[in-house]
């Protein structure tokens, strides 16, 4: 039983609200990347920004609400954390390099990396259908990617492989869930990702300027603030319903590139992230079907 009754069109919102947020990292990811703000910050250095504010927005939380916790599965955890810090990491050093609407779409192959590691790790089967959703999704990836000799993004192999390291990350979460409530995971995950961060960044730490620090701050608790949506909106509608509403961060990314960078999708992008949305549209489709 949901601990909130069922409320689909405040889903609906609430996961909107936290498809701008997250698109909103990205931006701020990429201001951080780039020459915007100041001399571009390492990317070590911007992703523990994203833990550091997340954290500290998220305990201040705690310490308002007292929430229930029990005793945490700390291997479950840190394998969870491990992989989602490397995956965030690769995605922050890719949008300093592609467009925020590339970077983004290809970041919608983490539920089909989560679904492909699923089959060895979770014993899991899967039909046609879904291996059709995997390889359109990879098809759009690939595309994106541009694999000709004058065209070829390699900064999109990064971004490829952060989104495997989620897919990974995929895994845990589906295992934490069945353990430990929400509000404790996003703790667990941020404290812990604050500390794989700060050992990574302390060769790389320069003083940043006021605007970047304003910057990482804005990083950190539009993530913070994403996570909280994102949770309350599964907690008020089936994750089968909501899921499909997420890939709207794409036209919040291609918004926000276009009015800060004015950076406007080419036919491949578009064509690329078409694709995946496909793939991954059919992978919800799929998945909503399974559970009805």
């Amino acid at each position: 039983m949901r601990p909130y009754r069922s409320n689909p069109p405040l889903a609906i919102g609430l996961i909107l609200t936290a498809t701008a947020f997250i698109a909103g990292t990205m931006l701020m990811a990429k201001m951080l990347a780039t020459d915007f703000l100041g001399p571009p910050l390492h990317t070590f250095q911007i992703s523990h920004g994203r833990f550091l504010f997340a954290f500290l927005m998220i305990a201040a939380a705690a310490a308002m609400r007292r929430p229930a916790l029990t005793r945490p599965d700390l291997r479950l955890h840190i394998g969870r954390t491990l992989f989602g810090w490397c995956g965030v990491t690769a995605m922050f050093a890719a949008v300093g390099f592609i467009p925020l609407s590339d970077a983004t779409a290809i970041s919608f192959l983490n539920p089909v990396f989560g679904m492909l590691l699923a089959i060895p790790l979770l014993g899991e089967r899967v039909g046609p259908w879904r291996w059709l959703a995997a390889i359109l999704a990879l098809i759009g990836a690939m595309i994106l990617l541009r694999p000709g000799p004058d065209s070829f993004q390699m900064a999109g192999l990064i971004a490829l492989a952060a989104a495997g390291f989620l897919g990974m990350e995929l895994i845990f979460i589906k295992k934490l869930a069945n353990k430990e409530g929400a509000f404790q995971i996003l703790l667990m995950n941020n404290g812990l990702g604050l500390g794989i961060a700060t050992l990574a960044v302390i060769p790389f730490w320069v003083a940043p300027t006021g605007a970047q620090w304003a910057a990482l701050a804005a990083l950190g608790g539009l993530m913070a603030a994403a996570q909280t949506c994102f949770v309350n909106a599964m907690a008020r509608a089936d994750a089968s319903f909501v899921t499909p509403f997420t890939y709207v961060t794409l036209i919040f990314a291609a918004f926000y590139d276009a009015m800060i960078f004015g950076v406007i999708p080419d036919r491949v992008s578009i064509l690329g992230a078409a694709t995946i949305l496909l793939g991954a549209g059919l992978l919800a489709w799929r998945d909503n079907r399974k559970h009805t």
